[in-house]
């Protein structure tokens, strides 16, 4: 990884990564997962792009703060920010590469990575995603009590859409139930999947006593066999002994970047084509009526993405709309995707919506 894509991690909005990583905002503070917080001492600077913990005085970039929630070394952490990004070091700790990599972030006196650590797999490289192992969850999708009333009760969203998106739902042996959303490119082959903590919010933290189950195997009713594999993602520990429960988990390998990519096959001459920010926005946007697709992080672009919305540009004369989040992190995705999409057309949000499904939820209201 150069200089250069090392630059686009740290420039990914600060507070996007903390709430990617579970962290609840309200108003640039969330409760510290390194100390036993009980007031939001963890504070976001958003101009400078850092975090800091007035209390405990844990500090950083964003690649800071995934090395010190998630417990990663320095290429785990780039990885897990960008799935997409070729993270390759030193094979060996005496290695100048691996030495630039491991003085390339500042974290808290006593938790820097050794440079064994960074260099620790020969070549660096993230296995592949083994589409193989998953694709029969999502050959009949099942929706757990749980996961419909997420779906249809709070985000009040098209069935037709909960199909098409073939959303699917596992229950772990602790009893927290996930939602299963599988990413598939433009030719409809699964590449990645997010699976998402539908109790996180309901989720006490820390938990006390027996830690989840950590290894993410889903059990209990769900459409998957007995046999499922394991998630990738390990669930965050704090520092105290307590565990946190993640907001989402990724299964080893998953190349969650543009999602819906299948949609484009349909657009039809000179139709808009919407860019949201997450998932949940895109559900909101495709129930609402819109072809759209989810982009959460300019860097997950690469050329040949962006050659692809220029091409349905050039070819379908396809406009780019975009209702940007109401935070700073919203506006600055805007502002990067309109860097390399000029055409993209900005939207602004009523005053009591911080993104589009709070918006569509109202427009449903309303009507």
């Amino acid at each position: 990884m150069n200089n250069e894509q090392l630059q686009a991690l740290r420039d990914l909005p600060i507070e996007g990564v903390a709430e990617r990583l579970g962290l609840e905002l309200r108003q640039h503070k969330a409760l510290c997962p390194f100390h036993n917080d009980h007031h939001p001492s963890l504070s976001f600077n958003v101009r400078k792009n850092t975090f800091r913990c007035f209390v405990c005085d844990t500090h950083g970039g964003t690649i800071d703060l995934v090395m010190k929630t998630l417990h990663k070394d320095f290429r785990e952490a780039c990885r897990w920010l960008d799935p997409y990004a070729p993270v390759r070091c030193a094979s060996t700790p005496s290695s100048l590469e691996g030495e630039r990599l491991a003085r390339s972030v500042t974290v808290p006196s006593g938790s820097s990575p050794k440079l064994g650590e960074v260099a620790q797999r020969a070549g660096g490289v993230c296995p592949p995603f083994d589409a193989s192992r998953y694709e029969k969850f999502f050959e009949r999708p099942w929706l757990s009590e749980a996961a419909r009333r997420f779906l249809f009760d709070e985000r009040r969203l098209d069935a037709r859409v909960v199909r098409w998106c073939r959303l699917t739902s596992w229950r772990d042996r602790n009893g927290v139930d996930w939602l299963q959303i599988p990413y598939y490119n433009r030719d409809g082959h699964l590449i990645g999947i997010q699976n998402r903590n539908l109790g996180y919010r309901h989720t006490p933290s820390p938990l006390r006593g027996t830690p989840p189950n950590l290894g993410g195997e889903p059990e209990g009713t769900t459409s998957a066999s007995s046999s499922s594999p394991k998630l990738g993602e390990v669930d965050a520990q704090r520092a105290d002994g307590g565990v946190c429960l993640p907001r989402f988990r990724f299964p080893q390998g998953s190349q969650c970047g543009i999602y819906n990519l299948p949609v484009l096959n349909r657009l039809q001459e000179g139709e808009a084509l919407y860019i949201t920010e997450g998932c949940s926005d895109c559900w909101a946007m495709l129930s609402a009526g819109h072809k759209a697709i989810a982009i959460p992080s300019a860097t997950l672009l690469k050329p040949k993405d962006v050659q692809l919305l220029e091409t349905l540009n050039l070819e379908l004369g396809t406009p780019f709309h975009m209702f940007p989040d109401r935070d700073a992190p919203g506006e600055r995705l805007f502002l990067q995707l309109k860097a390399l999409l000029p055409d993209l057309q900005h939207h602004q949000l009523p005053p009591d919506c911080k993104d589009y499904s709070d918006y569509y939820l109202k427009l449903k209201t309303e009507n």
